[in-house]
């Protein structure tokens, strides 16, 4: 029997090129795709696929939220994590949500393949540039603060640095804006921010933040 995958990516002409690539393998066959987070989860109760692929950055909430809800539905799901994000914070927090791999999109199509075999074969799967990124940040001289967060805290900071406000983050997540608001006191004070403003410098040197 076939692998049975499902995409997600907010591009359709991405989408279009994974499953073009993958379907070239006998082995593997593209069963369902989805456009963002809340589609995912859906598509995932529905079709149960063997592995997901899945983009970071989307409309609504974004991939991190994505894998902790499918990872609460089904602990055994194999998520193979696909983005433009090369900060290993991204990295460490997909994987702490259920994550079992990791490549950007700067990487070969061979090494996606890789991936997908690695995982499947349940291996930790890294790409190369993110292999490397995530060993010098260990190196480090001083941790960094976004690793304290949760993969929730995370996904909410995500969308404080999109500009989305207490309401807006409420209804994407099914929650109280006072839990909204909450959270945002848990971010600064973990983070050890003062204020908003602070908290977009932190992201900014911590690579959270594209400059263009």
């Amino acid at each position: 029997m076939p692998v049975r995958i499902l995409l997600v990516d907010d591009h359709a002409v991405v989408r279009e090129g994974y499953r073009s690539l993958l379907e070239k393998q006998a082995h593997l066959r593209v069963v369902g795709e989805a456009a963002n987070g809340a589609e995912a989860y859906r598509q995932f109760k529905t079709l149960n696929p063997d592995l997901v692929v899945m983009d970071l950055t989307m409309p609504g909430f974004g991939g991190i939220e994505a894998i902790r809800r499918i990872r609460q539905w089904d602990r055994t799901a194999m998520i193979l994590v696909f983005t433009m994000h090369q900060s290993p914070a991204y990295a460490i927090q997909a994987i702490r949500a259920g994550a079992k791999g990791y490549v950007t999109k700067s990487s070969s199509p061979d090494e996606l393949l890789r991936a997908v075999g690695d995982v499947l074969d349940g291996r930790l799967a890294l790409s190369a540039d993110m292999d490397h990124v995530l060993a010098l940040d260990q190196l480090a001289a001083e941790p960094r603060a976004i690793d304290v967060l949760t993969p929730r805290e995370f996904e909410v900071l995500q969308m404080l640095l999109a500009e989305r406000n207490s309401d807006e983050i409420a209804e994407i997540l099914h929650v109280s804006p006072k839990t909204v608001t909450n959270t945002r006191f848990l971010i600064r004070s973990k983070l050890e921010v003062r204020s908003e403003i602070e908290l977009f410098k932190l992201a900014l040197r911590q690579g959270l933040l594209r400059t263009s």
